[in-house]
Parts: structure tokens; sequence; C-alpha cells
């Protein structure tokens, strides 16, 4: 069996209580040591055998899995924020299924959701946003013409745009004539819930400005859209009092 573990954002922290377990009981963990927070391993009490797959070819990663797994041992494959994101997982599970290897996933805290509790915000306000788009730009791994960031900036939504650093004037422009207005909230937000963490609030007008200023260059997520500073909002209705749901009754 091989465990496919979410490590979250990067606090030590922040990591699933069944994540925290599984990297506990391993005697074999693969995790993504460019991204991944390496105090992570300190929670193995089983002096496991580390590899940092930041070194290491997709060949080279599935054979120390496949080799492990026919020792018998237990394997964590650690990656960065939520697998399911960037995580390039799907050819490792292919691989796995076809070798007849059992696998599971332990989702993570992905750096949108950290993002947002760094800012202290909400990004599906009523009245304002209730859509959360996550994307990035098109880069070494492009990006579907239909999915550029100009496509879906149309919608004005709120936008959480990965591994995009090194492209923020592209972004910066994209997202202007996409439709967001110059004067969108926006922020810059590197290496979020580490202990180094920054936020950098700012506009959509001045993302590449922000982005260079301050030397950014990689573990940056961008968010974009009024939910982050919100000039008026409707409230929720689900706790409003004149509001019935399934477990109370309106009292107006």
């Amino acid at each position: 069996m091989i465990h496919f573990v979410g490590a979250g954002c990067g606090a030590k922290d922040l990591i699933t209580v069944r994540g925290k377990e599984h990297i506990e009981n391993a005697d074999v963990i693969v995790y993504a040591g460019s991204l991944v927070n390496k105090e992570l391993l300190t929670y193995n009490v089983k002096n496991a055998k580390v590899y940092d797959s930041a070194y290491m070819t997709l060949e080279e990663v599935m054979s120390v899995l496949l080799d492990s797994e026919k020792e018998g041992k237990y394997i964590v494959r650690l990656h960065t924020g939520d697998p399911s994101m960037y995580g390039a997982i799907k050819e490792q599970m292919d691989i796995l299924s076809k070798e007849g290897i059992e696998y599971d996933v332990t989702p993570g805290v992905s750096a949108a959701f950290g993002a947002a509790a760094s800012l202290k915000v909400e990004y599906t306000l009523p009245d304002v946003s209730q859509t959360l788009i996550l994307t990035r730009m098109s880069g070494k791994t492009l990006v579907p013409e239909k999915e550029s960031i100009k496509s879906l900036a149309s919608h004005k939504a709120t936008m959480a745009v990965y591994l995009s650093a090194s492209l923020s004037k592209e972004l910066q422009r994209e997202l202007i004539e996409g439709g967001y207005e110059e004067n969108t909230p926006a922020a810059v937000c590197v290496k979020v819930s580490w202990d180094d963490e920054k936020i950098y609030r700012c506009t959509v007008g001045t993302i590449e400005k922000t982005t260079v200023e301050n030397g950014i260059t990689k573990t940056c997520i961008y968010i974009i859209g009024d939910s982050i500073d919100p000039t008026t909002y409707d409230e929720s209705r689900l706790y409003a009092a004149d509001f019935s749901t399934e477990y109370r009754k309106a009292t107006k």
C-alpha cells in the first residue's frame, strides 16, 4: 500500500491528523523537498528512509515505491499542499494500478486556503463572489487556451493563481485585459503559513511591481478579487432570524 499524503501549505501543524499518522508509521518517505516543510519529517518515529523527489525523475521515484512495496514497507509519498492540485500524482497512480499495487490519498490544506486564513478573508461573500477559481499561468506546463487567465478573468470571480511568480507581468496584463479593473484588490502571498510568511496586499494594477520590488520568484500564490477587501457585501442568509432551515424555524 502506498499512501499519498498532502503535506499542507507549509506549517508543520497544518497537516491532517491522518497524514501525520502516516508519517509517524512510515518506513519509507518520498517527499517533495523543494516545497514541503522538512519539519514534517520529525513526526516519523521509525527512522524512515527518506528520499527527496526534487532530485529524482518519475522513474526513480516509482522504482523506490515499487521496490519498497515488494519489501513490505510502510510507504508515504508526501506532496506539498493537496496532492490533487498540481501534484503530478495521476501518472504515479496509473503506474501503481498497472502493477496491481493498492494506494490511497490523504488530502491536505492547499495554499489558497492557507492564504485565506492569513488574509482573514471569506472568498465567497454574498453579492460579491460565490466562485473561487484555482488556476495558473501557462508556462512549461501549458494551460488550455479556453482556461487562459484572460478568459477566466471575464467572470470577475475570486481567483487564486498558483505557480506564476516568474510571469507577474503577463499575469497582470491578462487579468486586466480579461475584465478586472486595475484597482481590484489583490494579494501576493509568499510561503503561506511558514514562519517566514510574507503577505503583500496590492491591486491588480500593481501585481507586477509588488512581485518584482519584493524579489519574489517562487513559493507564491496570487489572490485576486473584490472579496479580499469588499466595500460592501450582503450578510449570509443562513443565520438570519427570518430564514428557516431544516434545524431552525424563522423567528421573524
